[in-house]
């Protein structure tokens, strides 16, 4: 007696018929919608002509405008005042980026949904704030890069020679970074639109490059109190720091302390570096606040 066999359809995506198994999608990694989300900010900013010559113009217009009015030699050193002038409009131009240009465009995303919409699609949030390091990364980098060959050309700022110089160049930028963008990110929950953005975060930063010796060279010539207001804040250390990596250690004279103090610029920008993390979490929002 023979059994009976029937021949039974394969199913798909058993053993016998591999070639018919479901295909899986894999889902992009976090690094990666970092990166695509990067290239989108960057491509953003790209775009707007009007940002992109306002941010990269400005402190290189400030800088050859007060460089032709302070131009005359510091009698205690013998360099142009233009160059201590110079090197702190870099620490200018880092706080410009990094701390307005970024408080302002948050602001923006905020008011428009950007930020509303982004919460609804299945990207982490730390993709649209990797995405914004990296655009504040890349702007900064090009401003820094503009202002240093205005300064070499016209004020003949001389570029240091000793690598030791360059690694707190690198560290002073990475700090500054880094704590001018946390509190741009902070600033950015203040402001209710983006009208009212550019002058709440202008006008102090504007006051800050006052106090922080920026445009008043050298600092020790500003008023006792108004010296002890901008050592409060990171604009002031990141250009005595940039200062000490681009000036003659005899300019050091100058300061308030008559050195460089690199220990203390580099302990000022970690605590605001913490200071502005702390203020992010505690205040980000990712909708707009409605009135009354």
């Amino acid at each position: 007696m023979t059994a009976l066999t029937t021949d039974t359809p394969e199913t798909p995506g058993t053993p016998e018929n591999p070639a018919s198994a479901p295909r899986t999608v894999r889902e992009p990694s976090v690094w990666r919608l970092c990166l695509s989300r990067g290239g989108v900010e960057l491509r953003q900013f790209f775009r707007e002509r009007t940002a992109v010559i306002f941010t990269f113009a400005l402190p290189v217009v400030l800088l050859i405008l007060l460089g032709a009015i302070f131009d005359k030699q510091m009698a205690a050193t013998g360099i142009p005042s233009s160059q201590l002038l110079a090197a702190g409009m870099i620490a200018a131009g880092i706080g410009s980026t990094c701390f307005v240009n970024l408080a302002t465009s948050i602001t923006s995303d905020r008011e428009d949904g950007t930020l509303k919409r982004l919460r609804g699609v299945p990207m982490p949030p730390i993709a649209y704030f990797v995405g914004k390091i990296i655009l504040v990364l890349v702007t900064a980098v090009v401003e820094v890069a503009i202002v240093l060959a205005i300064a070499t050309i016209f004020y003949d700022l001389p570029l240091p020679t000793d690598a030791g110089r360059w690694v707190t160049f690198a560290w002073v930028f990475l700090l500054g970074v880094t704590g001018c963008s946390l509190l741009g990110t902070a600033m950015s929950s203040v402001p209710r639109s983006v009208r009212a953005a550019a002058p709440i975060v202008n006008l102090p930063f504007l006051i800050l490059q006052f106090v922080s010796g920026i445009f008043i060279v050298p600092i020790t010539t500003l008023p006792q109190v108004l010296q002890q207001i901008g050592a409060v804040f990171p604009l002031k250390w990141m250009a005595q720091g940039f200062r000490s990596v681009f000036l003659p250690d005899a300019v050091a004279a100058m300061e308030p302390a008559g050195v460089w103090e690199h220990g203390r610029i580099a302990l000022v920008l970690a605590a605001w570096c913490l200071g502005g993390l702390i203020l992010c979490l505690t205040t980000f929002r990712w909708q707009g606040r409605k009135d009354g």
